[in-house]
């Protein structure tokens, strides 16, 4: 990456790595340079900003020294003022700066990063509760507490990963639900929030799982066409189990008579799940 000059490309961390022309950039090093703007439309240059502008930026932090690597080019700026920290965007991550994926996008250093002002007290040894393994007995920049329950005490990384499956459609507080005061902290406490639907929702996500079972599964086929020939009426109608849906006969194949509507198949009559009894697979 131009800006944070890292090969990394965790996105959880950095986002989607942008390359154009040559040019290569995180897409969280392009939201929160300081003297960055999006002039483009959504699909012009990277994510809005234009390349012109890019080039322009890389210029100007060209000698502004982190002050947590000391390596030059650092593009993002404590939001406070007369605050002199200057840093990469992923050193602020490492050394507990805060960035806001909302509004105008600031940064802030460790000295001046939001912190949370609920009050809440943990009983005993608190587990995060998405990995369940410890978390700290107070909110501070690893570990932050749901403001509405105060019950929900999470690790920082835990509960951005969790926003970046669930988005904004989606994300909330794992224990009471809470959505709307839930993400407006979260989203001050420097948690990305897509603003999309959750990746369980996206487009053939989970298309396989809404395919109907369409084979004959008995242990000999006796069909000429194959064990994929699928039939209204007739020897070669195909019954799926009427327990479990994964798994299917042709009626000849399990010698089904004609007027049976429904079948199961013997994995389901042997457990007992099944409602009638089964003609199993031969």
């Amino acid at each position: 990456c131009r800006l944070c000059q890292r090969a990394d490309c965790d996105p959880e961390v950095f986002g989607q790595t942008c390359r154009q022309d040559g040019l290569c950039i995180h897409e969280n090093c392009l939201y929160h340079a300081s003297g960055l703007g999006q002039r483009g439309a959504d699909g012009e240059g990277f994510y809005g900003f234009l390349l012109p502008d890019i080039h322009q930026e890389l210029q100007r932090v060209a000698q502004k020294t982190c002050c947590i690597c000391w390596q030059r080019g650092a593009s993002v700026t404590c939001w406070v003022r007369r605050c002199p920290r200057n840093f990469h965007f992923p050193c602020g991550s490492e050394r507990g700066c805060i960035s806001q994926f909302f509004g105008e996008f600031k940064s802030f250093c460790w000295q001046h990063r939001p912190a949370q002002r609920v009050r809440a007290l943990q009983q005993g040894q608190t587990p995060c509760v998405i990995c369940l393994e410890a978390v700290a007995g107070r909110p501070r920049y690893d570990t932050l507490v749901c403001p509405v329950c105060t019950s929900a005490w999470f690790h920082r990384r835990c509960i951005q990963s969790q926003a970046l499956s669930s988005a904004l459609h989606h994300f909330r507080c794992p224990l009471c639900q809470d959505m709307q005061t839930f993400q407006v902290e979260m989203f001050r406490l420097g948690i990305k929030i897509p603003d999309r639907d959750a990746a369980w929702e996206e487009e053939g996500a989970f298309d396989e799982h809404y395919q109907r079972h369409s084979s004959c599964d008995a242990s000999q086929c006796l069909c000429p066409v194959g064990r994929e020939q699928s039939e209204e009426t007739g020897p070669w109608r195909l019954l799926l189990c009427s327990s479990c849906g994964s798994c299917g006969t042709h009626q000849r194949c399990s010698t089904v008579g004609e007027d049976t509507g429904s079948w199961e198949c013997s994995d389901c009559t042997d457990t007992g799940t099944g409602e009638r009894g089964s003609l199993g697979l031969r």
